[in-house]
């Protein structure tokens, strides 16, 4: 029994998040299908986390066995040839026993793509999201040094989420221009559900003037939503990476 490792690359927007769900089809389903086809046995693929419907990965991470021979390096190329073109493995390679996608990740980076512009423009529908109001940059990128650190971010995170332990690490949040794009890229040891979207959320409305300093560190140290933050469009945002 051999234990790969796969990297990812997708487009959210036809599919119902990574993980299988009863409601449509995943980005996990579809590769389970065809890399099964392709090893000639049922694949079951561990991955680094959960993508929220509609989010897309730059480089998400994913492990399964196989008892198979068909050559590792060549696995990519081939199981492609089956894959619809909005999914393709960038990489596969066999890893030690030990490795686990999921539990072996130290760090997550998410980026997350906007542009200012009254006009909704065609090339971007889809992958970056239209902001229409003028916002403050400098504001923004001075306050997004308030989620730095250990925080519990109940109050940024979606009513459904299923845990007990909202407590998370951001390491670093930068703000950044990208041609006339604006891209806020976050890194942690962890996400809740729609926690990524939401701190975005709450940035831009800093830069709108809406939501003050002291509105999010209370609601950082306290986890008590004060007021209303934005979970913002799944399609802007990308998982960027994880670190082993």
């Amino acid at each position: 029994m051999k234990k790969i490792m796969i990297k990812i690359q997708y487009v959210g927007k036809n599919y119902v998040g990574w993980q299988n769900q009863k409601n449509g089809i995943s980005v996990q389903q579809v590769l389970e299908e065809n890399i099964s086809k392709l090893l000639g046995e049922k694949i079951s693929l561990i991955a680094s986390g959960r993508t929220d419907a509609g989010v897309n990965a730059i480089c998400q991470v994913a492990h399964f066995e196989t008892k198979s021979n068909f050559l590792v390096k060549n696995i990519a190329k081939a199981v492609n040839s089956f894959l619809p073109f909005d999914i393709r493995v960038l990489f596969a390679e066999e890893v030690d026993n030990n490795f686990h996608a999921r539990f072996s990740a130290k760090k997550k980076t998410y980026v997350y793509k906007f542009y200012q512009n009254d006009i909704l423009l065609p090339l971007k529908n889809n992958f970056v999201c239209q902001v229409k109001e003028n916002i403050n940059l400098a504001k923004m990128k001075k306050f997004a040094k308030l989620f730095v650190g250990n925080h519990n971010f109940r109050a940024f995170c979606s009513a459904k989420t299923q845990t007990n332990n909202f407590i998370r690490k951001i390491y670093y949040i930068h703000i950044h221009n990208v041609f006339d794009e604006i891209h806020i890229e976050i890194c942690g040891n962890g996400f809740l559900y729609n926690m990524v979207r939401m701190i975005v959320g709450a940035l831009i409305e800093v830069g709108k003037g809406k939501l003050s300093k002291n509105e999010i560190k209370y609601m950082l140290k306290t986890g008590d939503k004060i007021k209303f933050i934005k979970t913002m469009p799944p399609y802007a945002l990308y998982l960027k990476n994880v670190e082993y």
